[in-house]
């Protein structure tokens, strides 16, 4: 604590002396700069801390989005490298070995040049079904019009969401108790759309949407991705994939053959022996380098102001060169990296005790 009140009070001092302006009053004046996407409404002369709260909200829509993805792929990868097909085991094994060994920050660059420079210009956007759109301005695709019917069929679905986790939650209690197998996937699937869909009747079953339509250079309706932004969600989520895989692999490789031979002499399937015997005692090796993973994802999405995408980093960077308050800008940056990344260390931390095997 002295040590940081030392440095903070020299550094003000030294600032002070040289004519520097100092302290975070310069969050309330007029930006004077727009953002390219933003998920809030925003403009130029709202003040600088709208514009950081702009880029906070553009690294957390990558890095959550990013999380979800990378986990899912590279899940999938790590069990396929244990295949019966060889062709799947190599396929997944050259993945790995491709994306984990080419930098980063050179595959968001090859993203953004295949979106900048090998698709076409919106005019000649490629079309799937006259709903989505693909073109050198990012991805367009079709919303529903917001109404009381597109609420409700929202709650359906978060209704869906519980008693699909509370029927999980029943089953594997089951599982344990008698022995007896219950579907941990299709069910919840069932539930979760069988719910929305209750929704959805019960708000009169609305069917209109918002679909975007080519206009001249713009595309009208719809919501859109940005090449910026689908250049950073590729290239972090392929990245961190490739390691996510690794590790994946090296949590089943981790249990023990007995447990599969036990597994198959009960009558198990290979696929009720992974989701139920294997899985579950390899996340004690899984979850806390899967976490590690999360916070290099988050913390490589700052590699987003290379393509233009208007991150947390990319607005500081813009807002140092017009006010100058250097120190500020950049402790803003550390504090924005640091809270995300404990916060994800805290929750995997939770996941990680929830998910840890009780001995009896």
């Amino acid at each position: 604590a002295f040590g940081v009140w030392y440095l903070t009070n020299s550094t003000l001092a030294n600032m002070a002396a040289r004519g520097i302006q100092s302290g975070f009053g310069f969050l309330l004046q007029p930006a004077g700069f727009d953002i390219g996407e933003s998920l809030i409404p925003y403009d130029a002369l709202d003040p600088y801390w709208k514009a950081f709260a702009v880029g906070v909200l553009n690294t957390l829509r990558v890095a959550v989005v990013g999380i979800i993805f990378a986990t899912l792929l590279g899940t999938v990868l790590g069990i396929g490298r244990f295949s019966a097909n060889a062709i799947v085991r190599g396929l997944c094994y050259a993945y790995v070995e491709l994306f984990r060994n080419v930098p980063v920050l050179l595959q968001l660059l090859m993203w953004y040049l295949l979106f900048a420079d090998m698709l076409p210009p919106i005019t000649e956007a490629l079309s799937v079904g006259g709903a989505f759109f693909l073109s050198k301005n990012g991805l367009s695709f079709p919303l529903p019009v917001w109404g009381p019917g597109v609420a409700l069929t929202l709650l359906g679905a978060l209704a869906g969401v519980v008693a699909a986790w509370l029927y999980r939650r029943w089953a594997i209690a089951k599982f344990e108790a008698t022995g007896q197998i219950k579907s941990l996937f299709w069910v919840p699937v069932v539930i979760v759309i069988a719910g929305a869909l209750l929704g959805w009747i019960a708000g009169g079953a609305p069917t209109t949407w918002n679909v975007p339509k080519p206009s001249g250079f713009i595309m009208e309706g719809g919501a859109s991705a940005t090449p910026e932004f689908l250049a950073v969600l590729l290239g972090l989520v392929l990245y961190t994939a490739a390691f996510i895989a690794e590790v994946v692999r090296a949590g089943i490789a981790s249990v023990v053959h007995g447990q599969v031979e036990a597994a198959s002499s009960l009558g198990l399937t290979k696929d009720h022996a992974m989701r139920l015997v294997i899985l579950p005692q390899a996340l004690r090796v899984i979850v806390p380098p899967v976490t590690s993973q999360y916070l290099n994802l988050t913390k490589n999405s700052s590699l987003a102001v290379a393509v233009g995408y208007p991150d947390v980093v990319s607005i500081a960077n813009t807002s140092l060169n017009q006010t100058g308050r250097a120190v500020e800008c950049i402790a803003l940056i550390m504090a924005v990296y640091l809270t995300t990344s404990l916060a994800t260390s805290a929750f995997m931390n939770w996941y990680n005790r929830r998910a840890a095997i009780k001995e009896r």
